[in-house]
């Protein structure tokens, strides 16, 4: 090769060589643009998917709070089910037990107008044992005569239907009952008529 030559080629090659850096360092300019769009994009795409996962947890909250306050009424709804049943049940009887105090009533009339008379000796025995047998009856169904004679009033079971000045017996005691009351457990069926003291 000639002289020449050889000046031509490494000229040529000083000369690429800068262009070579010029080349990478354009190329390194376009990168570094470029990344920082990459990034960027990068960042509002991770922004996003943060954006995503709170709402995510907020539904989940959400829904678990809905879930739980549907337990808490299921399990309200159960107990107030069986509340119902029970009471039901305890007073299940109370239309026949109804029905069967006027019959006591009659049997207890029956017997005190009775004793007047000593006529009818084996009457009063038999209707006697009917009576108590109406009683046991109804004791074992949880009925209870209410309070009488003696005893304080009480608007919640019994029914004032006279009034009268008595010195036997302080304002407010019931001195005479018209009709027994009854209760039936711990609810009153009927309430007593009553004459009250005034």
């Amino acid at each position: 090769m000639s002289e020449e030559n050889k000046n031509t080629a490494e000229a040529v090659e000083e000369t690429a060589l800068p262009r070579d850096v010029e080349e990478e360092a354009v190329q390194t300019e376009t990168l570094a643009e470029e990344q920082p769009a990459e990034e960027s994009a990068a960042d509002a795409r991770e922004r996003e998917l943060l954006a995503q996962i709170e709402q995510l947890t907020s539904e989940k909250e959400e829904n678990y709070n809905k879930f739980v306050r549907a337990q808490a009424d299921l399990q309200n709804f159960r107990a107030r089910t069986n509340k119902e049943k029970e009471q039901l049940l305890a007073y299940s009887s109370q239309r026949v037990i109804e029905a069967l105090l006027p019959a006591m009533d009659n049997f207890e009339r029956a017997l005190a107008a009775s004793k007047d008379s000593q006529e009818a000796g084996s009457l009063i025995q038999g209707v006697e044992m009917v009576f108590r047998q109406l009683q046991q009856v109804l004791e074992q169904e949880g009925v209870t005569t209410l309070p009488g004679v003696g005893e304080p009033f009480d608007p919640n079971m019994h029914q004032a239907v006279m009034q009268e000045e008595n010195s036997d017996y302080e304002s407010g005691i019931i001195i005479e009952e018209f009709q027994k009351g009854y209760k039936l457990k711990d609810r009153v069926i009927r309430p007593s008529m009553v004459k009250v003291s005034s």
